[in-house]
């Protein structure tokens, strides 16, 4: 669809819709003009959050007929 026939289209609709458009083009903008922003990363912000229990290397006895 080209600019003049979209352009064409959304001059014929109802001033709610064409407020519908208007609110879905801002939004659009909005949505893709946003471009990430790097933090400085900080020492150690995860400490505590992982625990890792006292027997993580033990080996189920469901499992030993495996190894």
């Amino acid at each position: 669809m080209s600019n003049t026939a979209l352009f064409s289209d959304i001059k014929n609709l109802s001033p709610a819709l064409r407020q519908e458009v208007e609110n879905f083009v801002e939004s659009l903008k909005v949505k893709y003009s946003k471009k990430p922003v790097l933090t400085k990363r900080e020492f150690g912000y995860g400490k505590g959050k992982v625990v890792i229990s006292s027997d993580f290397d033990e080996i189920p006895d469901e499992f030993k007929e495996y190894i």
